[in-house]
């Protein structure tokens, strides 16, 4: 009797990763010539991600160096929610916080798509912010991954706990 294989599917990322892509970015923003005199800083302020310039341009290039950093170090961008700058006394403000977990409308598309074009006996089954799927073919599996892959979601999507 063969029983399920199953897999999970989750939106995360690695904190320690995002903190050592933050140390990264104020580091660089600290020692580029086209920074110097701009006042320009990027740090944590509780689970938000605070970017202060002198001007509008200046903080957007200081939100790109961020995402820059975390390109390198394997961080979707798609899990950086980043406001629009704005004026905030003399200083130019960008305040980002990073997603995690996919929420149940984003879980119940994914379901419906995987019921629609997958493969049949496959299960699914949401759990939180996260989202199981199981079924007796490790390729039906492969094949739900794949899928998945080829959606452009708004969100980071990866595979954990493949078993």
């Amino acid at each position: 009797m063969a029983s399920d294989s199953s897999f999970d599917v989750v939106s995360t990322f690695d904190a320690q990763e995002v903190e050592n892509a933050l140390n990264m970015a104020a580091k660089e923003v600290n020692q580029r010539f086209d920074f110097k005199g701009t006042e320009s800083s990027i740090r944590k302020s509780g689970e938000a991600i605070e970017m202060e310039s002198s001007g509008e341009e200046r903080v957007k290039a200081v939100l790109d160096v961020f995402q820059g950093k975390l390109i390198k170090r394997g961080i979707s961008l798609k899990a950086l929610d980043a406001s629009e700058p704005r004026l905030s006394g003399k200083m130019w403000k960008i305040t980002a916080t990073m997603k995690k977990g996919i929420s149940t409308e984003n879980a119940k598309k994914i379901a419906k798509m995987i019921r629609d074009e997958g493969p049949k006996g496959v299960k699914t089954q949401i759990q939180g912010d996260e989202m199981r799927v199981s079924s007796k073919s490790r390729d039906h599996l492969q094949e739900v991954q794949r899928l998945i892959k080829a959606q452009d979601y708004d969100f980071a999507v990866q595979f954990t706990n493949y078993r």
